[in-house]
């Protein structure tokens, strides 16, 4: 099948991810989103040919990604508010299938939802994969994929579906959770645990840090102590501001949305749902209790 990915750009409701970049660059399992749905649907594993359309920022659904490789006939996806998300093309007939985007697909609307396309990513690992190296006391509870020149050390408890990219130093004594990707040449240091949380390249938690259910982007360095919250005493949903306005994120646990090249001073803490823009420093001891934007 002939994909075509179509750009959106960079929406400002996707900051302070989509801060230097397009929505189909930023990286998901550390591949592009761009790249994630070309691979979706354009291998050699879909059952029909034609020529298929989908914009940058939709996720498809299991359902609906079965529906698309499997139908023989021209078809259109509209959102709730009637934007064409996906068109498939088999023929020149006029004759064309419409529907709705299902509750199941994810529109990229906001950053937590990168988040939520990691987690269904590497939801789909199946077996291990482990190319670098794993000490002997190090434990694998779960599935794992360790990239090239990757050390897992002493003390390292991996639970759930993990993958950890290239050239990374992993431990000793870290708690790397399920859900969980670490892009290359990233340092997770001693005392550490990591959850349901997408590092991109050259992240560094050096010691006795918290990330669960966050995003962090690429040259970041938390400094020792480092914590997110991620969970309301009330046990409601997250609410996050974006432009001007509080939007309810969906997620009952959200921890944090770090941009690039930010470095955190030991100790700071981290509300849940708080934002980080590309390039700001925190003081030790710091409390976020807002976003943090870039002037």
């Amino acid at each position: 099948m002939n994909v075509e990915v179509i750009d959106i750009g960079a929406p400002m409701t996707m900051q302070p991810l989509s801060c230097e970049r397009r929505i189909v660059d930023i990286p998901v399992a550390g591949v592009p989103i761009g790249d994630q749905l070309r691979w979706l649907f354009g291998d050699s594993s879909s059952s029909t040919a034609g020529e298929l359309k989908i914009r940058g920022d939709l996720w498809p659904s299991p359902e609906l990604a079965l529906k698309i490789r499997t139908t023989h006939g021209n078809l259109k996806v509209l959102n709730a508010e009637g934007q064409l998300m996906l068109h498939l093309i088999h023929n020149d007939s006029d004759k064309c299938e419409e529907i709705e985007l299902d509750a199941k697909s994810i529109e990229l609307k906001y950053p937590w939802n990168i988040l939520e396309v990691n987690e269904r990513i590497i939801d789909g690992i199946a077996k291990n994969r482990i190319d670098g190296t794993v000490h002997p006391n190090a434990v694998i509870d779960g599935i794992v994929w360790v990239g090239r020149g990757s050390l897992l050390l002493p003390g390292v408890y991996i639970e759930g579906k993990v993958i950890i990219g290239e050239n990374c130093k992993i431990g000793p004594n870290c708690y790397i959770r399920g859900n969980t990707y670490i892009g290359d040449n990233c340092r997770i240091g001693q005392a550490v645990e990591i959850k349901n949380s997408l590092l991109m390249r050259k992240v560094s938690a050096g010691h006795l840090s918290y990330l669960g259910d966050s995003v962090v982007a690429e040259n970041t360095n938390l400094g020792a102590g480092t914590i997110t919250a991620n969970l309301r005493h009330d046990g409601t949903n997250h609410r996050s501001m974006v432009q001007g306005g509080l939007i309810d994120s969906g997620r009952r646990k959200f921890g944090a949305i770090i941009g690039s090249h930010v470095h955190t001073g030991i100790h700071t803490t981290i509300y849940p749902g708080r934002k980080i823009w590309p390039g700001i420093s925190t003081l030790p001891g710091d409390i976020i209790r807002k976003d943090l934007v870039t002037p």
